[in-house]
């Protein structure tokens, strides 16, 4: 008798240990349900691996965006899953960006890549950069009185040190926001004029001789307005000054707003 007792004790902590994993697995499902649903039509998180939004962005903040801002398209899928699905003409609930905006979209060549610009053309827009000066739509951006810094540049394997003139740009529309410049004869700092096309919009980064935007029609160019992901609102982890007091800190941006 003391064997069968056994085998059904046996059978039954089986059936308690099968039971428990079960409902684990469905807690976990839930979860996850949960979360992919959250960061489809709410938030997601997006860490900035380039220099190219300096002095806004530094490498390894981390951002919050909102995906309903402009509507949901396949991108807003998390995990890069939209990929799978076939491209549309419109989003649901769809509402266009902002000049001025600063955005994170798939890369129009290649979809594994997420990017994190600011939006300085709309369609029709027509964009020209000369000696380093924005103008949209022929008007010309109005940029404060430049100040030289000494900073640390955080891209790449090593931390190197570069002189950098950092200055305000108001661009037509009243958005103002800081802009890095490294030299007058940067390899994009003469572009156009150009027409955004239909369906399209045009991004730049802040950091201008250190970004690969849509001034380089071979590395990005204009961007489907499809590919949005969201807008980014507030960084929530900012890299700090470090120890090195012979260079200029980054700019203060922890928990501050990136939209005015």
């Amino acid at each position: 008798m003391s064997d069968v007792n056994a085998k059904y004790e046996a059978r039954g902590e089986e059936k308690k240990s099968s039971f428990e994993l079960l409902e684990w697995g469905k807690t976990i499902a839930g979860a996850f349900l949960v979360y992919l649903g959250f960061t489809t039509v709410a938030f997601a998180n997006y860490a900035i691996p380039s220099e190219s939004m300096v002095p806004h962005l530094e490498v390894g903040d981390r951002v919050v965006v909102s995906k309903f801002s402009y509507g949901y398209s396949r991108f807003s899928l998390p995990f890069n899953l939209g990929v799978m699905l076939s491209r549309g003409e419109h989003r649901l609930f769809e509402q266009m960006p902002h000049r001025g905006d600063v955005a994170v979209f798939v890369h129009p060549f290649d979809n594994t890549k997420v990017m994190i610009k600011r939006i300085i053309g709309l369609p029709g827009d027509v964009i020209e950069v000369r000696d380093g000066v924005l103008f949209i739509n022929g008007e010309e951006s109005t940029t404060s009185q430049p100040t030289t810094l000494l900073r640390l540049v955080r891209g790449g394997s090593r931390i190197s040190r570069e002189f950098a003139r950092r200055y305000e740009e108001t661009i037509p529309g009243g958005v103002t926001h800081a802009v890095h410049d490294l030299t007058d004869a940067g390899r994009l700092d003469n572009f156009g004029p150009y027409t955004v096309p239909a369906g399209h919009f045009f991004a730049m980064g802040d950091n201008r001789d250190n970004s690969a935007d849509s001034r380089d029609m071979n590395a990005m160019g204009p961007v489907p307005i499809e590919n949005l992901i969201g807008r980014a609102e507030i960084v929530y982890y900012a890299t700090g000054c470090g120890n090195d007091h012979t260079v200029a800190c980054p700019m203060p941006r922890w928990m501050k707003p990136l939209h005015h």
